[in-house]
């Protein structure tokens, strides 16, 4: 195994192994909730998607990559077989993984995203943060007003900001943003087309994000034919924490319900 594929991570609980994927601009806490609704039963691995958190740092990144990356860990952690659950990037990853190692996937949940490429969305949050001074001379609550004004909402803003750590000679991004943009095309980009994982699946979405639409239907039953689809209402991108509780039950059931039908 080489560095490059070791990722920061964190555990808690026993049982079955449950892996969690965070979303672009995240890191392992993003999810934590969901861990600990889980950790009675399951044992549960956060990790730290590359780039990002404490995880390496790549010049290149893609979704092939996170899979390589992914599996290494799981070797490393001897685990055989593992439920995977992602949140949008983190989504992404668990389906190519899915797809390209069935046979160590027992299950997937992807949380309000699709088997789909996505039309680049994130110009202004890059703009913003590229431009904002880490020498020292602003303080948080002058970076977020410095985000904000660039027309992203305080809940992203706030979200950003924490992987906004101070050094000695001012801020820096704990996250690898230069890496970030320069995977972004392969980021929003999907490369499965024609691949299908037979596992049971589970598709979350909010009902008030745009990520997951009637248009994404076909996609996700070609690649994804034993799947659930639900929907939270007064739901968006961000539906694990804006109905966490809903969003919580949802996952522990679909889990649940496999190890009742397999006698675990």
């Amino acid at each position: 195994m080489t560095t490059k594929h070791l990722l920061n991570y964190a555990t808690q609980g026993q049982g079955e192994k449950v892996i969690l994927v965070h979303g672009l601009f995240g890191d392992l806490d993003n999810l934590k909730g969901l861990a600990q609704t889980l950790e009675e039963h399951y044992q549960i691995i956060r990790i730290d998607v590359p780039n990002h958190g404490q995880s390496p740092h790549w010049d290149h990144m893609d979704y092939p990559s996170f899979t390589s990356a992914l599996i290494s860990l799981m070797n490393e952690l001897d685990i055989d077989k593992a439920h995977l659950i992602g949140h949008s990037m983190g989504g992404k990853i668990v389906m190519a993984t899915a797809l390209s190692h069935p046979d160590r996937v027992s299950s997937v949940v992807a949380a309000d995203i699709a088997p789909a490429a996505y039309q680049p969305r994130h110009q202004t949050v890059f703009k913003a943060l590229t431009s904002l001074p880490l020498d020292g001379s602003v303080d948080r609550k002058a970076a977020l007003d410095h985000i904000l004004g660039y027309g992203v909402d305080e809940g992203t803003a706030q979200f950003l900001l924490k992987s906004l750590r101070r050094g000695d000679e001012g801020f820096y991004w704990r996250m690898n943003l230069a890496g970030i943009i320069n995977a972004y095309d392969a980021i929003i980009g999907w490369p499965y087309e024609g691949k299908h994982f037979n596992g049971e699946t589970l598709f979350i979405r909010g009902d008030e994000s745009d990520y997951v639409t009637e248009q994404h239907r076909e996609s996700i039953l070609a690649q994804f034919p034993n799947v659930q689809l639900k929907s939270i209402g007064g739901a968006g991108h961000w539906l694990h924490a804006q109905k966490p509780a809903i969003f919580n039950r949802l996952v522990k059931n679909f889990l649940d319900n496999q190890a009742s039908e397999t006698g675990r």
